[in-house]
């Protein structure tokens, strides 16, 4: 009896052993199909110009770690799928960005937007930018703004503000509309929480982060002008 307790001693023993060995395995390869799944390790089209943008070595092929800080942009701007690719709209939102950057202080380097009508709120649909200018003088901005999507696009040309309301509801989209300008029919200015660099756009609106709505809100009356030009990307 005694040997037999000290052979199944020795079996329990050898079969822990196993275990301990054969877990860990199992967990690991468990585990490298899902992160290989989300995060996509191919090389884009637009690699090189993503790799520069996000500070990564620019050498044109995708890295797990390309991929990560790829990913880490597009779920923080909402561009899906979030899976890590440099394709053309994560390519396109960056490129709108460093248009952005490059207008400064001095949006109205081309004088587009007219300086002659005094007060006016411009938006500029090529770069997602608004300001508020009196004349040639900057007032307010440049400020990123998420004008429409494609088959919503933000009318271009001459407005004027017609009505304010500081805690609209679009009865349309039910959403809320923070301190909602309206300038051109259903269109207005007004704050969102989403990314100003969303994609696809809004429905049609000036969406602004919530301090540059209750800026322009405090800034603009009735009445004041408002001038929209350019085309946004990808419309």
């Amino acid at each position: 009896m005694k040997r037999i307790a000290r052979r199944m001693g020795r079996r329990a023993g050898i079969a822990a052993g196993i275990t301990s060995l054969v877990v860990p395995m199992t967990i690991a390869l468990g585990t490298a199909p899902a992160q290989a799944a989300s995060c996509n390790v191919t090389t884009g089209p637009y690699q090189k110009q993503v790799e520069k943008f996000l500070g990564r070595p620019v050498d044109g092929r995708q890295s797990l770690a390309d991929c990560q800080a790829i990913q880490a942009f597009q779920a923080k701007h909402g561009i899906t799928p979030t899976m890590g690719y440099a394709g053309p709209v994560t390519w396109r939102t960056m490129n709108t960005m460093l248009q952005q950057r490059a207008a400064g202080t001095t949006p109205n380097r081309a004088g587009t937007c007219p300086t002659n009508r005094g007060r006016i709120a411009c938006v500029d649909l090529t770069r997602q930018l608004s300001w508020i200018q009196d004349g040639s003088r900057l007032k307010y901005g440049p400020v990123p703004v998420r004008t429409g999507k494609d088959g919503t696009e933000t009318r271009t040309g001459s407005k004027k503000i017609y009505w304010r309301n500081i805690n609209h509801w679009s009865t349309l989209y039910h959403v809320s509309m923070p301190y909602a300008q309206f300038f051109d029919g259903g269109q207005a200015f007004h704050s969102t929480t989403k990314s100003m660099w969303n994609p696809p756009g809004s429905g049609g609106c000036v969406n602004m982060r919530p301090a540059d709505a209750k800026a322009y809100w405090n800034l603009l009356r009735n009445g004041d002008d408002v001038f929209v030009y350019g085309r946004k990307p990808g419309t």
